[in-house]
């Protein structure tokens, strides 16, 4: 095992999605507290960056403008911003004709890709396997396995740092009634993650059912609708919410993705915290409404010459439990939730738009279980700087991106908060403000009493733990 034990990082990312590369993009020759430029190493197993490759539909937009890239509502000056980015491949002009305020999401792919490709301190094909906490050394040691491009271990290897961010980002998700289907090879029942790798398969089925009703899900049905021919279109849409229904993009409705918001919801109690996130659903999982108007407009345009598409779309449904039939064919078992009412249906293939789920960390950090302090749940507790609450004798910091929506609320896994979480991380772990932070960005004032929800804290400034009963 190499072990670099004479130049411990200040900090090591684990994971590299958008979240920890824009970390790593405004790390990038920050100076540390002393002589010097912060030292980061950033790891991840796969082989290069690669954000939801199975859903770069052609035409497919983010739901946050371009100003939410890695670097610019933090530092718009900044070499590694989406403007930049254009400028390099002398695509500038062009997109200031295209007067284009939601880029595509191929392209967004591409300026993380380019960025990534620049930055340096990012280590593919490095899979970390564990973290302890050295006592003696007063540093963390992160212990990794470089694989080849099949996944194969090639050596193994152990660094230390001063401080962590966890970065590793969500995991698909499948409903346990389709579990058993999704990973049987013969049964075409794949989740929305790998729809393109599936699409030409998916689209030979005779029938396809997608299921979920969220932003994926409107968008491998409008892909499929528009392939298939008018009147033979076989298509049904599932989906357990009541309606297929729009994402709240109101101006002040958008401010539930400001810092303003995330610093009031932390401060709220633990149950009322478990209570709102899912209550909010519609902030983050409806169907925007350019797509929910492209796909109305689709099946209009099949019934201009008289007739219907072959298109069911169904909300208020669930998937009691589902089965082969066969080998080729899969049957639903369908409850309408409001009706009360059950159905089945056969289907030649299943999409999955089912959503993500955080990744556990109960296997990785292991090694610190002795010093993490959890919640009711069982959760790790994550402070106001986006740190797990450790034992005091463990003197340096586990930063969490995307891994906190228990305790930071809907922005947790949103772009548009990436920028300014990396930025206030970078301020807590120099102990100084290399990106000032806005005091106020929302009109809307969240609560009655705001004067400790609003204020960003200097990096120094250190208040005790609430513990809420």
């Amino acid at each position: 095992m190499t072990a670099h034990l004479d130049a411990p990082h200040d900090l090591v990312g684990i994971g590299i999605g958008p979240f920890n590369l824009s970390l790593a993009a405004l790390a990038h020759g920050l100076p540390q507290q002393g002589a010097g430029e912060l030292a980061t190493a950033f790891y991840d197993q796969r082989r290069d960056f690669r954000w939801h490759p199975g859903l770069l539909i052609d035409g497919a937009t983010l739901q946050v403008p371009f100003l939410a890239d890695l670097v610019t509502l933090a530092d718009p000056a900044s070499p590694w911003s989406f403007l930049n980015y254009l400028k390099h491949k002398e695509r500038l002009f062009p997109f200031y004709f295209a007067e284009r305020f939601h880029i595509q999401r191929a392209e967004y792919d591409a300026y993380c890709r380019w960025v990534a490709g620049r930055l340096p301190g990012l280590h593919f094909g490095h899979q970390v396997d564990a973290v302890r906490w050295n006592p003696e050394r007063d540093l963390f040691e992160v212990d990794f396995t470089q694989v080849d491009a099949d996944g194969e271990a090639e050596a193994l290897g152990r660094t230390h740092t001063r401080n962590l961010a966890l970065g590793i980002g969500t995991a698909p998700f499948v409903p346990e009634p389709l579990r058993p289907l999704a990973e049987a090879p013969t049964v075409p029942v794949i989740h929305s993650a790998d729809y393109l790798d599936n699409r030409e398969r998916i689209l030979a089925a005779g029938h396809v059912t997608v299921i979920g009703s969220g932003q994926s899900g409107a968008e491998v049905f409008l892909d499929l609708l528009r392939a298939r021919p008018t009147g033979r279109e076989r298509l049904t849409w599932l989906a357990r919410t009541p309606s297929f229904a729009p994402m709240e993009y109101s101006k002040l409705g958008l401010e539930h993705f400001t810092p303003d918001y995330t610093r009031y919801f932390h401060a709220l109690p633990e149950p009322v915290r478990d209570r709102l996130v899912p209550a909010q659903w519609q902030l983050h999982k409806g169907i925007d409404a350019d797509t929910i108007a492209a796909i109305h407009e689709e099946l209009y345009r099949r019934t201009l010459h008289g007739g219907w598409p072959d298109a069911v779309l169904t909300p208020g449904v669930s998937v009691r439990t589902a089965g082969r039939v066969a080998t080729t064919k899969v049957e639903l078992h369908l409850e309408h939730l409001e009706q009360g009412t059950r159905s089945r249906l056969t289907t030649d293939a299943v999409v999955l738009a089912t959503g993500y789920r955080e990744r556990p960390l109960g296997s990785l950090l292991a090694g610190l279980d002795p010093y993490l302090r959890k919640d009711a749940s069982g959760r790790p507790r994550i402070d106001d700087r986006h740190r797990m609450v450790l034992d005091p004798s463990v003197t340096g910091s586990v930063f969490v991106q995307n891994g906190d929506r228990h305790t930071h609320g809907v922005g947790a896994p949103d772009l548009g908060l990436a920028a300014w979480r990396s930025a206030a991380i970078l301020n807590t772990l120099t102990g100084k403000e290399p990106y000032p932070q806005p005091v106020r960005t929302a009109f809307t004032t969240f609560g009655l009493d705001q004067r400790e929800h609003t204020r960003p804290r200097p990096a120094g400034e250190l208040l005790p733990l609430v513990e809420h009963p």
